[in-house]
């Protein structure tokens, strides 16, 4: 069995050194619903390829990890329910030739055997709130302390515990870097409250970042904090209002733990009126578009 099935054109970049960006599949089989989500993943494609880059959505297909997806393996993962998938889970799925979603570890760990150098998603997970007596925190942080990728996100979702998470990826020496500003964004708002000690002011400067960090031999990833247009944010107040609504619901209904994080964010879909959803997308939109700009940086840097 294949330890790695790399699309053709893919492949076919990396070997001409052309832009590559890679691209999660958990967004589309656990973030947003049908039909919604294949649109979704066409439409992020779609964007990479308008700038000249090469797409290369991944995921766990038949038990094979995949480095971009045709139209079968798209719809594999929006239109199936399949499990979502960690680095953790990535031999189970291949040992019974079972299909899963990629996380953002997961796809980062992929990727990085791929050759891939950049990665766009949505947000990074981190440190769960009330982690001191959970110990719940995110694969994503610890993968992107041995895989060297550069992950652009719109920081990570408000409800986690944004402060313990950049002291997480600062014990674990993973460079973030704000681009164009040193405000870290928390996914849905432009601005967290937490300021950055480093921006770079556009991608032919993340590049260089990239370059000097290969020359000194570091490991870990490096993190692109990103943040949502202002005028694409969500309401401020309204956010607010919202998660604290979800954090009562969550306390009254007893729950606990790692359910409590996917009961929040359903919560929050349905509270906001989908509001929360359409800046979710617009994001991930925003990513993907300056993960190109990287990726091309990159390649021209790397050629």
């Amino acid at each position: 069995m294949p330890t790695l099935n790399i699309a053709p054109e893919v492949a076919l970049a990396l070997d001409e050194h052309r832009p590559v960006v890679a691209l999660e599949s958990t967004i589309i089989s656990h973030g947003l619903p049908r039909p919604r989500n294949r649109e979704a993943a066409h439409e992020f494609e779609a964007i990479l390829r308008d700038k000249g880059v090469t797409p290369a959505t991944i995921a766990v297909i038949d038990g094979i990890p995949t480095v971009g997806l045709d139209e079968e393996g798209l719809a594999t993962i929006a239109d199936r329910d399949i499990a979502k998938a960690s680095v953790r889970d990535l031999p189970i799925l291949m040992a019974k030739g079972e299909s899963g979603a990629t996380t953002v570890a997961a796809t980062a760990h992929i990727a990085a055997q791929a050759g891939i150098r950049v990665f766009a998603t949505g947000g990074l997970g981190g440190v769960h709130r009330e982690a001191n007596e959970t110990f719940d925190e995110s694969a994503d942080l610890s993968t992107l302390a041995v895989t060297n990728i550069t992950v652009v996100s719109a920081g990570v979702k408000s409800v986690l515990d944004i402060a313990a998470t950049l002291e997480r990826l600062e014990t674990l020496s993973v460079p973030v870097i704000g681009f164009g500003t040193t405000k870290f964004p928390a996914f849905w708002l432009t601005d967290s409250g937490f300021t950055l000690d480093w921006a770079a002011k556009d991608a032919t400067e993340i590049a260089s970042i990239m370059r000097a960090h290969d020359d000194t031999s570091h490991g870990q990833g490096i993190v692109v904090a990103n943040p949502i247009p202002l005028d694409q944010q969500w309401d401020p107040a309204e956010h607010d209002r919202v998660l604290a609504e979800a954090f009562l619901a969550a306390e009254r209904a007893g729950v606990r733990g790692k359910a409590v994080t996917p009961f929040l964010l359903g919560f929050i879909v349905d509270a906001s009126g989908g509001r929360s959803l359409e800046v979710n997308l617009d994001l991930a939109r925003n990513n993907i578009r300056v993960a190109g700009d990287i990726a091309t940086a990159w390649s021209r840097l790397s050629s």
